[in-house]
C-alpha cells in the first residue's frame, strides 16, 4: 500500500511524527478491505494543529477522517479514532447484510 505523509505548509515534518502516522495507517490498513492508498496530511488552522487521514480502498472506497488538537501527534489520535470507527461500522454493516442474504 501507497502512504503519502505531507504537510499542507511546507513545514518538516518531525520524524517521530512522521513513524507514528506511518504506524497508525499501518493499524487502518488491516481493518481496511483491499486498501490502495493512504495520505495523512498535517497543518495548522488557527493557531490548532491538524491531520487528516484519506484512506483509499479496493472498489472506490474513500475514508475520510480529520481532526484538530494542540498539537499535531494529539489530532492524528483523534482522526485515526474518527476513521477507526468508520471502518468498524462498515464492517459490522457489511457482515449484518452478509447474513441476511445467507438467510434469505
Amino acid at each position: 500500500m501507497q502512504t503519502t505523509i505531507t504537510s499542507r505548509r511546507r513545514d518538516d515534518i518531525p520524524e517521530a511524527l512522521r513513524e507514528r502516522a506511518t504506524t497508525v495507517v499501518s493499524r487502518l490498513a488491516q481493518r481496511a478491505h483491499r486498501p490502495t492508498r493512504a495520505q495523512v496530511t498535517f497543518g495548522t488552522d488557527h493557531r490548532r494543529a491538524t491531520a487528516e487521514i484519506v484512506l483509499r480502498a479496493a472498489r472506490g472506497a474513500v475514508h475520510v477522517a480529520s481532526a484538530a488538537a494542540p498539537d499535531h501527534r494529539t489530532a492524528l489520535d483523534r482522526a485515526y479514532a474518527k476513521l477507526r470507527r468508520q471502518l468498524d461500522k462498515r464492517s459490522t454493516a457489511l457482515a449484518h447484510r452478509m447474513r441476511k442474504a445467507a438467510r434469505s
